[in-house]
C-alpha cells in the first residue's frame, strides 16, 4: 500500500500535462507546424526535380523587385491613414454615444452593423458605389464642376507624381477609398471598444475639474486619453494588425490597381503564392511581414511606455 504512494503522487503531477496536452496539439498543428514549414520553405525553389535548397536567394529577389519598395510605400500610407483616422473618429463617436444621448442603445446598433460584414462583401459593396454610370455616387464624382477636368473615375485614376522621389505620396484616389472603405468597416469595433473605456472612466474626476476651471479640450487631454491609454493601445494593435494583414477588401474593392497603386504586402503575398504559385518567395515575404508586425507592435509599446513615463 505504501509503495503505491509515490507512483499515485507522480501521476497526480503530470496530471495537469495531459489535461492541456489536446490544447498543445492543436497549438502546434495550426501555429507551430505552419510557423516552422514557412520558415523551411522560405529557403526552398521548387523545381521539376522537386525541392532545391537556395539559402537566402528567396528574401534576394523579393528586394529587387520594384514592386516590393512600392508595396512597402502603400502600406506605410494605408497604415497611417487607417489607423489615425478610425482612431480619431472612433473616439469622437464614443464621446457623442457617451452623453447618453437620445436613442443611443439604437445608434449603437446601426453602428455595428458593418462590423458583421465581411471584407468581402463591405469591399463590393463600395466598389458598387462608385462604378461609373450606375454607381450610387458616380454623379458627383464624374461632374467637372466637383472634380475638374474631367471628373473622377476612382477605381482607374493614375496616382499623381511622386513628391518625395520614388516614395508613392500623395496616393491614388483609390487608395485614399481603399483607407475609407477599411475605416468604415473597423469604425464599430473601435468606437465600442473606446466607449467601454469612457464609461469606466470616474464622472465625480470630470466634474471636479470642469469645477476647477477646465474646458472639454483639457478634460479629453488630461483625463479621459490618460486613463482610456490601456484600451487605446489594444484597439491600436487590432487595427495595425488587421490593416497589415487583411487581404480581403483589397481583392474584392481594387484587385491591386489601378496598376499596383493599391498593392499592399499582403495582397503581393497572395498574388505571389497563388497567381504565380511561387511559394518560396511567398514564404520569404511572409517572414518579413511578420518581422514588420513584430517590429510595429513593439514600437507600438515603447512610445506607449514612453507617453506614459512622460505624464
Amino acid at each position: 500500500m505504501q509503495r503505491s504512494l509515490p507512483h499515485r503522487r507522480g501521476r497526480r503531477n503530470f496530471l495537469p500535462f495531459w489535461l492541456i496536452l489536446p490544447t498543445l496539439v492543436v497549438l502546434f498543428a495550426i501555429q507551430v507546424y505552419p510557423a516552422l514549414y514557412t520558415v523551411w520553405l522560405s529557403v526552398q525553389q521548387r523545381e521539376p526535380s522537386g525541392w532545391i535548397f537556395v539559402g537566402l536567394k528567396n528574401f534576394a529577389r523579393l528586394r529587387n523587385l520594384s514592386q516590393f519598395g512600392e508595396s512597402i510605400g502603400h502600406t506605410i500610407i494605408f497604415l497611417v491613414g487607417f489607423t489615425s483616422l478610425t482612431m480619431i473618429a472612433g473616439f469622437f463617436v464614443a464621446l457623442l454615444l457617451n452623453r447618453n444621448v437620445r436613442l443611443s442603445g439604437f445608434y449603437i446598433t446601426l453602428l455595428f452593423i458593418p462590423w458583421t460584414i465581411a471584407d468581402l462583401l463591405a469591399g463590393m459593396v463600395f466598389r458598387l458605389l462608385v462604378v461609373p454610370d450606375y454607381g450610387l455616387l458616380s454623379g458627383i464624382l464624374q461632374s467637372p464642376a466637383i472634380f475638374p477636368p474631367n471628373g473622377l473615375s476612382v477605381l482607374t485614376a493614375v496616382p499623381p507624381r511622386p513628391w518625395l522621389g520614388s516614395f508613392p505620396f500623395p496616393p491614388a484616389p483609390a487608395l485614399v477609398y481603399l483607407v475609407l472603405a477599411a475605416t468604415w468597416r473597423a469604425l464599430p469595433f473601435v468606437t465600442l471598444l473606446l466607449l467601454a473605456a469612457m464609461q469606466t472612466v470616474p464622472q465625480e474626476i470630470i466634474e471636479s475639474s470642469r469645477i476647477d476651471g477646465a474646458n472639454g479640450r483639457q478634460v479629453i487631454r488630461h483625463i479621459l486619453v490618460p486613463l482610456m491609454l490601456p484600451t487605446m493601445v489594444v484597439a491600436l494593435f487590432s487595427l495595425t494588425l488587421s490593416g497589415m494583414n487583411g487581404v480581403g477588401m483589397i481583392f474584392s474593392l481594387t484587385g491591386g490597381g489601378p496598376g499596383s497603386s493599391t498593392e499592399l504586402l499582403s495582397y503581393m503575398l497572395y498574388v505571389i503564392g497563388w497567381n504565380q504559385l511561387n511559394f518560396g518567395r511567398a514564404a520569404a515575404l511572409a517572414l518579413m511581414i511578420a518581422v514588420i508586425n513584430w517590429l510595429l507592435i513593439s514600437g507600438t509599446l515603447r512610445v506607449t511606455r514612453l507617453e506614459e513615463k512622460s505624464r
